[in-house]
């Protein structure tokens, strides 16, 4: 579950990087897009009415830039808008929180924070499962030494749920 917000705070990356310059003044209902954009889109439509403008408008330009996206990007894009959608408002906020919080981080931190999300996305799925059921600190320790808790305090963590929020590029995340 941890791995889902670093991933969702990825894809949030990508929302926010992502310029509604061109966007219509108003943001479109889900009946007002274009049938390519609802197809871009269709992850989002239980829900595309409720979302605030801002977020639709942005979406609407990932929906326009989509066509120019490799077949891999396009996918991955679908995949995490699905995941995005299933998340609760809990959720959502907690990865904007996380990528919001990445943002600020200075540059050689973030840089680390991305190595150590690439060196986990490395990992077989069975040991990510681990690690995500685990608990959100001391994944490092807990690798090294084979066990999942602190020895000092008995917290346990994954580098997926760090303080740290998930470097951009990472599975899903939405405005």
């Amino acid at each position: 579950m941890a791995g889902r917000y670093v991933g969702i705070a990825f894809l949030l990356g990508f929302v926010l990087s992502v310029s509604a310059f061109g966007a219509p003044l108003s943001a479109p209902t889900w009946g007002q897009l274009t049938p390519a954009q609802r197809q871009v889109l269709a992850p989002l439509a239980s829900e595309w009415n409720t979302l605030e403008p801002e977020r639709r408008l942005k979406w609407v330009a990932i929906a326009e830039r989509y066509p120019t996206l490799a077949p891999e990007q396009q996918q991955r894009l679908q995949s995490r808008m699905k995941e995005w959608a299933g998340l609760t408002r809990e959720e959502r906020e907690r990865a904007r929180e996380k990528f919001k919080n990445l943002q600020q981080l200075p540059p050689e931190r973030r840089a680390t924070v991305v190595e150590k999300w690439q060196a986990y996305q490395e990992l077989p799925e069975e040991e990510r499962e681990m690690l995500r059921t685990v608990g959100p600190r001391r994944a490092t320790a807990a690798s090294a030494s084979g066990t999942a808790s602190s020895a000092s305090t008995g917290e346990v963590t994954s580098p997926t749920e760090s303080s740290e929020p998930a470097p951009a590029g990472s599975p899903p995340a939405r405005p």
